[in-house]
């Protein structure tokens, strides 16, 4: 749920200190990291092959088979 999904005051400003705290947790990974996390598709490939060390290309051909 986004901010501007936000049916109260008091939901509204649960998602703004949610969004800050995941910005803040992103910076300092990307700080121990040395470099920049993926973004968009970029990270759910990168997500993907994390679990099992296939892409989702190779799982989705899988299970089409």
């Amino acid at each position: 749920m986004g901010i501007e999904n936000a049916e109260t005051k008091v939901g509204e400003d649960a998602a703004k200190g949610l969004q800050k705290s995941a910005e803040a947790e992103e910076r300092k990974t990307e700080a121990s990291k040395g470099s920049d996390l993926a973004k968009g598709a970029d990270r759910f490939e990168e997500r993907s092959k994390s679990s099992d060390g296939k892409s989702a290309g190779a799982k989705q051909q899988e299970t089409d088979d």
